[in-house]
Formats: structure tokens, C-alpha cells, sequence
């Protein structure tokens, strides 16, 4: 592991003594590049899955809330009884977010003398069943936390591994409604997907529908095989409330977009809208480019203490209305301006040149959503060219801006033109589209 860092930070360096020595003989479009491919968008159909254990679930992404970003292992019951008076007091399960979820540090170190899970007295001592009918008694979900291993992740708690079928039981004995299911401490002989699918069937015959997560973090590439048995899988690592794993997580779920569909979707991890280490600007990004992507949209920030500006981002509806569209296709980048993401999952290099993006999916009504993304330092006026979403020339589309609220004057035809400030994202849906030929693009 050591040397592969000194290896890639060597070519990482490479590349910036290139690019900044180049930077008076190349321009942007030398230096860097722009990408885009088509897809044609009459193939773009919901995908049709076939699952093994179908709970009826996960029609549309899920949304609700976990104290996991903010709390971690520091999570009690007070915070969860606390944040869920919130998500009352703030009418945000009338927005969608109906699923209340406690994390890891849950559970006792070990078990009760019959084998079976069992709360952590200190820090939940009325229980699970008591938490999970306080959240039904006010019209919401709840949801649990365990892992497909011998411990859980972060504090080496009780575990599922060996234990599926009695601890699917038991939680629908709590009444429980979602469960994440991490990936820490398992037999090395076992893969994820020999240990996942058993879960699973668990679930599926514990007599009560429970969302199924997989947390498997993309290791073994679960968007490929995990829509037979999960409603959800995580396609990359643990999201932080920093601006370049945003993007390196958007980038990593990209890939696994046409996997995704009703029933099943692609996972990048949790929202941190909300907990203070990235700029508003960075968090209309975060939240606009999860919901393009059909992500989960689950809030990871103490809902009694939120700000104004960041409720206004959780509660944009015009947005939200993206994710829970009924067609459930995910969005896809569909063009960029800037340099690879590898040279972004490494260094940064956009005070050279300004890195955009373009991203797109269909809507049902014959509407597409688009978004103008600028990654880079500096604002940035991106150009959207009907080519770069997929249309003809000749097309002509009503444009309505989702964060101002406000529908242009004019029909725009073989495009338009946005300033976008330096890492915010404007988000437009296109409708009542003049269409002689309709394509998408698929670019990474």
C-alpha cells in the first residue's frame, strides 16, 4: 500500500509540473479535454428487475434521516427521540423524509443468553421497539443498523453474521422498517455476495417488509448483482463532509447509473447538508447532484439546530420532485470541460482551468432534467449545447430554473448559456420539448 501512494503521488506530480509548465504554450482545451457520447434515450425505459426477494419496497430513492454523519458513536436515545420531534416540528415527512434510522452503537457488545440482539442499556434503555413505535405513532418509519460480519464497523458491537434468520425476526418483532447492512469483520472466505443474499431471504421471510440497504461500500461491485435482493448498495467509500469526496463520490456512482431503477438503487452514502464544513454553494451541488443521480436523500445533520439556509436546500421541492420522479431513471454526467477524474481524486488542479460538467436524465412527461455543474475555483459560464444533452439543433424547450423557482420568458433553442458560481450547481428542467430526434449522452 505504501508503494502504490509514492507511485501514484509521483505521477500526480508529474502531471502538475506538466500541466503548469504547459500552462503559457496550451490552452484549456489542449491541456484538458471535453468529453461526451450518446445515448439514445428511446432505450431509456425503467429497467425491468427481477428480484429474488421482492418486498415491494424502494419504488422511488428513499428518503429520511440518520445521526450517523453528525453523531456517530456518540448516538443515544435522547438525540433520536430529539431529532425525530424535529423532523415533526419541521414538517419534513410531509417532504418525503418518513424514514428515521439509527446507525452503528445501537446494540450491546453481546448478546442476550437466548442468542438474540439486544439495545445497549447506557445509551438506549427504553429499547428498540419503543423508538421504532414512538416514529409509527407519528406517521414515520424506522430504521436499523447491522453488519454482514462477526462485529459492526465502528464500535465492534454485536453482529449478524451466522445470526440472519433470528435477527431478521427480531427486528420485525420491533416493528422495524429498513435495514442497513454494513461490512466489517466477516470470514474472509465468504464474499459479499454469498453473505449478502442471506440477509436477503431473512428479511423476506421475517413476515414484515423491511427496506433492505446494502452497505458493502462498491468492493465487489454490488450494482452488477445486488438488484435481486437489495433495495439499495453503496457504490463507494464513506461520504465526509468535505467538498473533494463529493466529488469523487458522484463521479464512483456515475459509472453504476444504468443499474438503477425501481425497486433498487445505486447508493453513494448519506447528505451532509447541514454540518458545516462546506459552503452553501457546495451543498445546493451535493444535494442537487444526489437527487439528478435517484440517490437515497437521507439527512445526516442535527435537525434541532439547522439553519434556515440549510432547511431551505432539504426542503426544495422542485428538486426532490427530481428524485422521486416516477420514470426512476438515474441521471448521468453527460459531458465535462476539465481534466479526469483522476487527476480530481488526487490533486486538484481546476485554478489552472475551469473544470464543468453537465449532467441529464429523462423525467416522465417527456421532460429531461439537466444540471450545469462548475467544480472549478472560479465562476464560470458553462454553455449548454443541445448536442451536449442529446437534442437536435432544430429543438426548441420551455427552461424552468429549480433553485430560483422561476420559469424563463423565453423558449431556448440549440441551447443556452448559465453563470454558475464557483463550485454551486444550477439545476433546469426542459419540457414541452419541439422533438424531431431525442438522444442522451452517457459521458463519465
Amino acid at each position: 500500500m505504501e508503494y502504490l501512494f509514492w507511485r501514484n503521488l509521483g505521477i500526480v506530480a508529474a502531471v502538475a509540473i506538466f500541466a503548469w509548465k504547459a500552462r503559457g504554450r496550451l490552452g484549456c482545451s489542449q491541456l484538458f479535454d471535453r468529453t461526451h457520447t450518446k445515448w439514445d434515450i428511446r432505450k431509456a425505459v425503467p429497467l425491468e428487475r427481477r428480484m429474488v426477494y421482492d418486498n415491494g419496497l424502494g419504488q422511488t430513492p428513499l428518503m429520511g434521516w440518520s445521526g450517523w454523519n453528525f453523531y456517530e458513536c456518540t448516538i443515544n436515545e435522547k438525540i433520536v427521540y430529539g431529532n425525530m420531534d424535529a423532523l415533526v416540528r419541521l414538517d419534513l415527512p410531509s417532504y418525503g423524509y418518513n424514514y428515521v434510522i439509527v446507525d452503528d452503537c445501537w446494540s450491546a457488545y453481546k448478546r442476550d443468553k437466548e442468542g438474540n440482539l439486544r439495545s445497549d442499556k447506557k445509551t438506549f434503555p427504553s429499547g428498540m421497539k419503543a423508538l421504532a413505535d414512538y416514529a409509527h405513532e407519528r406517521g414515520m418509519k424506522f430504521g436499523l443498523y447491522s453488519d454482514a460480519g462477526r462485529m459492526t464497523c465502528k464500535c465492534h458491537r454485536a453482529a449478524s453474521e451466522g445470526h440472519e434468520f433470528r435477527d431478521a425476526r427480531t427486528f420485525a418483532s420491533w416493528g422495524i422498517d429498513y435495514l442497513k447492512y454494513d461490512n466489517c469483520f466477516h470470514k474472509k472466505n465468504r464474499p459479499s455476495h454469498a453473505r449478502y443474499p442471506v440477509m436477503s431471504e431473512a428479511l423476506n421471510k421475517s413476515g414484515r417488509p423491511i427496506f433492505y440497504a446494502m452497505c458493502e461500500w462498491g468492493e465487489d461491485h454490488p450494482a452488477v448483482w445486488a438488484g435481486k435482493y437489495a433495495n439499495s448498495w453503496r457504490t463507494s467509500l464513506d461520504v465526509k463532509d468535505r467538498w473533494p469526496r463529493i466529488e469523487l463520490l458522484a463521479d464512483d456512482n456515475n459509472l453504476w447509473a444504468s443499474y438503477a431503477g425501481p425497486g433498487g438503487w445505486n447508493d453513494p452514502d448519506m447528505l451532509q447538508v447541514g454540518n458545516g464544513r462546506m459552503s452553501l454553494a457546495e451543498y445546493r451541488s451535493h444535494f442537487s447532484i444526489w437527487s439528478i443521480m435517484k440517490a437515497p436523500l437521507i439527512i445526516g445533520c442535527e435537525l434541532r439546530t439547522i439553519t434556515k439556509e440549510h432547511l431551505e436546500i432539504y426542503k426544495n421541492t422542485e428538486i426532490i420532485a427530481v428524485n422521486q420522479d416516477s420514470l426512476g431513471i438515474q441521471g448521468r454526467k453527460v459531458s465535462r470541460i476539465g481534466q479526469s477524474e483522476v487527476i480530481t481524486s488526487c490533486l486538484t488542479l481546476t485554478k489552472l482551468c475551469v473544470t464543468t460538467q453537465v449532467w441529464a436524465g429523462p423525467l416522465s412527461g417527456d421532460r429531461i432534467v439537466m444540471a450545469a455543474w462548475n467544480r472549478g475555483w472560479k465562476r464560470a459560464l458553462i454553455t449548454i449545447n443541445w448536442y451536449d444533452i442529446g437534442l437536435e439543433p432544430s429543438v426548441t424547450a420551455s427552461v424552468r430554473d429549480l433553485w430560483k423557482h422561476e420559469d424563463w420568458t423565453q423558449r431556448q433553442k440549440d441551447g443556452f448559456e448559465v453563470e454558475i458560481d464557483s463550485h454551486d450547481c444550477g439545476v433546469y428542467i426542459l419540457s414541452n420539448i419541439s422533438m424531431v430526434e431525442l438522444y442522451f449522452n452517457s459521458g463519465r
